[in-house]
């Protein structure tokens, strides 16, 4: 293994000893002979339990984090840990109400994951405190080959008063503390939203100038970017030459993974770790396509310029209606090596016995025992196991000649002024809609694409024969400088 790359084929699933103990079931052994048997050779483990890691402020017990790591190296199996950030204790909001986000709809509540205000002091405290704990614990650990940090973030819908303080601090800098010219640059004059000092600046919940409503949008994007890099930044103290860091990115959730991901620039935040992960959830059984796969590879090998990448979340079983046709597991773990993934893991290895996710259905079910999607997981994890198949199919490199540009702003800009309406109502057409309907067309007619960033460089343009730019409603001056020189010199573009 390397920083940057791992040296064969990754397929494993996460595992939590946490959730089976707690109903005083010891089978730990017997799933890492399980695991072996069906080829699987790394876990993740560790990023959904803070509270066991840390069931009170300054109190650790890794436990079940020892006892995975011993079990996974007795069976031959790697380990990625995950930092446990994206699911606070109860006791830290007890201490302070504040590390929940305030959103538009108001106070946070305690109870679900991905709840936090990831700029407050408490949290970044408390959160920096249990990732030093953790990793230090674990680094030297011989079955340990990377690191995932946090699991999905996004800035949550945040409108708490110290992200806003950070945007009017950023405001501030971005404009020279000149208010005249911020007032101009957004059109602020209008229906008096004007801002005549720094101290005044009003909340923006509920601001009617979308030209200031996506700027928040972006600031707080780039704040998930920071929390990124803070996290491995931490990480990276510890760990060593030969581990790598990843984070599972997603995307805009219609009950799976459809498009881009409005609370994350994706391109952006992948240079916080060494190696894009993703996760990647689609139908199954009579509505598997190939195109949510495919478009989530394409996104995430894009990230860094068409290195292979991590998936380190997809569905075994999943949700109802995603229980795997004879011989479809097999395919979707190869159709995502076929993207350029050098890792196919399952969410998750067993199914839970209780709480919200009761009914998200495991390599293995309820019962825990073998069963046609586990054995079918098999085939492909022996398969790739060999090195004829193995060492051919890790590192794939693809090389295409199209390139869709996407872009962050246009999507909040979008989700204001509504296709249909040009108004925040009277219609439901979505960026997504638009990126989706051509990526899908492309799809249909076998035309492999990468994704590029809207403020890619000329260099970067000039591979492609074609860039196609999908609702591309507002982007700067160079941008669209580059885009006319693509077409000047030669390239085809296509804009919706």
């Amino acid at each position: 293994m390397s920083r940057n790359s791992v040296d064969h084929i990754l397929f494993g699933a996460a595992y939590y000893d946490e959730y089976l103990m707690m109903k005083g079931i010891d089978r730990i052994d017997e799933d890492m002979r399980m695991m072996k048997d069906a080829g699987l050779n790394v876990i993740r483990i560790a990023e959904s339990t803070w509270s066991t890691c840390e069931p009170q402020p300054g109190k650790f017990d890794f436990t079940y984090v020892d006892r995975a790591l011993d079990a996974a190296q007795r069976a031959g199996i790697d380990v990625i840990v995950g930092t446990p950030t994206y699911a606070v204790p109860g006791w830290l909001v007890k201490l302070d109400p504040s590390v929940l986000a305030v959103t538009p709809n108001g106070e946070g509540k305690y109870g679900a994951r991905q709840i936090m205000n990831i700029v407050n002091a408490t949290y970044r405290f408390y959160g920096e405190r249990v990732i030093r704990r953790l990793i230090s614990h674990v680094a030297d650990h011989p079955a340990v080959i990377g690191y995932q940090v946090d699991n999905e973030t996004k800035y949550y819908d945040s409108v708490s008063d110290d992200m806003q303080r950070l945007f009017v601090k950023y405001l501030y800098e971005k404009f020279d503390g000149d208010l005249d010219g911020m007032n101009h640059h957004f059109g602020l004059d209008y229906w008096s939203n004007r801002v005549d000092s720094w101290e005044d600046f009003p909340d923006v919940t509920a601001t009617i100038n979308e030209s200031l409503g996506g700027e928040f949008d972006k600031f707080r994007r780039d704040q998930v970017r920071a929390f990124l890099q803070w996290q491995a930044d931490i990480v990276r103290e510890y760990a060593h030459d030969n581990q790598f860091i990843t984070h599972n990115f997603d995307f805009e959730w219609r009950g799976y993974s459809f498009g881009v991901q409005p609370a994350v620039d994706h391109f952006k935040a992948s240079t916080a770790v060494d190696i894009t992960g993703v996760d990647i959830y689609h139908p199954t059984e009579d509505d598997l396509t190939g195109k949510e796969i495919a478009f989530g590879g394409d996104m995430t090998r894009s990230t860094k310029d068409g290195r292979n990448y991590l998936v380190l979340e997809t569905e075994a079983q999943g949700q109802h209606g995603w229980v795997p046709f004879p011989g479809q597991l097999r395919l979707q773990a190869y159709s995502h090596l076929a993207s350029g993934a050098d890792m196919v893991e399952y969410w998750h290895w067993h199914s839970i016995h209780n709480s919200f996710e009761t009914y998200w259905k495991g390599l293995l079910s309820h019962d825990l025992e073998p069963n046609p999607t586990y054995r079918e997981a098999g085939v492909f994890g022996r398969e790739i196991a060999k090195p004829e198949v193995g060492e051919r199919l890790v590192h794939l490199k693809k090389r295409n000649k199209v390139a869709i540009m996407v872009s962050n702003e246009s999507l909040s800009a979008l989700d204001w002024f509504l296709i249909e309406s040009g108004f925040p109502f009277g219609g439901s057409l979505k960026y997504n809609d638009v990126v989706r309907n051509v990526y899908d067309a492309l799809f249909e007619l076998n035309v492999e694409c990468d994704f590029i960033p809207s403020d890619a460089d000329a260099e970067r343009l000039a591979r492609y024969g074609m860039i196609v730019t999908p609702a591309l409603y507002c982007t700067g001056q160079k941008t669209t400088d580059r885009l006319r020189k693509f077409v000047e010199n030669g390239g085809h573009l296509v804009s919706t």
